[in-house]
């Protein structure tokens, strides 16, 4: 019996962490590679594990059922990545128990790692202008970019909460920037559209969704890879789009 039970503990432990670090941004391999060291250290050399960009699946090579666990809110935390691996590694050197691991994995979860979200919009509308400067803009636009870049991001954020539609809100803020620019322009606050719309997007753009797409493709990771780039895909459509319809109907 207490067998067992050391078996479902190490199981949730393995879930949790996985959980933690796909919610986060983690690369596919990065995350069943993770879960099975966890599995290996507390005994279980023969485990089984499967991760897809919604989905956990984890097996120990049939002693207790295999477990699921479903992934619906994904965003991007390198912070909790660094914190779960670090705890691994502790784990791996018999640093800790399984239940003193549990404990901070579970600390990790529900810290708030991020920056408050005014630094996050600030740190946005200063990329933006940067970006329009590194696309060959002119110092004369950095402020309607600045501007642009910042209100769009935090739509962006805001329209998630609201909407857990992400095509939703990410067309609806690149829509907002499409109009930003051409009211800029219109005041004689800035003076060219291309630059402005393409450096105030950039904080939208899935960089991280598309480097992981590669990376767990070249890994042979088939289906993650593939979900992720049409997530990334759907995502770029979807800034695309708003923009156009800024230029279509309102130029």
């Amino acid at each position: 019996m207490e067998q067992k039970t050391s078996i479902y503990e190490t199981i949730e432990l393995c879930l949790l962490a996985g959980k933690i670090m796909l919610q986060s941004g983690a690369e596919t391999y990065r995350v069943e590679d993770t879960m099975v060291r966890i599995a290996t250290a507390f005994g279980l050399s023969e485990s089984h594990s499967y991760v897809t960009p919604t989905a956990l699946i984890f097996s120990t090579s049939g002693e207790q059922p295999a477990k699921l666990i479903r992934i619906e809110d994904r965003t991007t935390d390198l912070d909790k990545i660094a914190l779960v691996n670090a705890i691994s590694r502790r784990i791996a050197l018999g640093e800790l128990t399984a239940q003193e691991a549990k404990a901070l994995l579970l600390q990790a979860q529900s810290a708030s790692l991020n920056y408050k979200l005014p630094v996050q919009i600030l740190a946005a509308a200063l990329s933006s202008a940067c970006f329009l400067i590194m696309f060959g803009g002119g110092w004369y636009d950095f402020p309607a970019a600045f501007l642009a870049g910042g209100a769009g991001f935090a739509a962006s954020v805001y329209l998630h909460r609201l909407v857990q539609v992400k095509f939703f809100a990410e067309f609806s803020a690149a829509l907002l920037v499409g109009l930003l620019a051409l009211l800029f322009i219109w005041a004689g606050f800035g003076h060219e559209f291309d630059r402005i719309a393409v450096g105030s997007v950039m904080p939208l753009v899935p960089g991280l969704l598309i480097t992981n797409a590669i990376r767990d493709l070249m890994a042979g990771h088939l289906v993650s890879g593939i979900s992720k780039g049409a997530d990334a895909c759907l995502t770029a459509f979807a800034i695309g789009a708003g923009i156009a319809v800024a230029l279509i109907f309102f130029r």
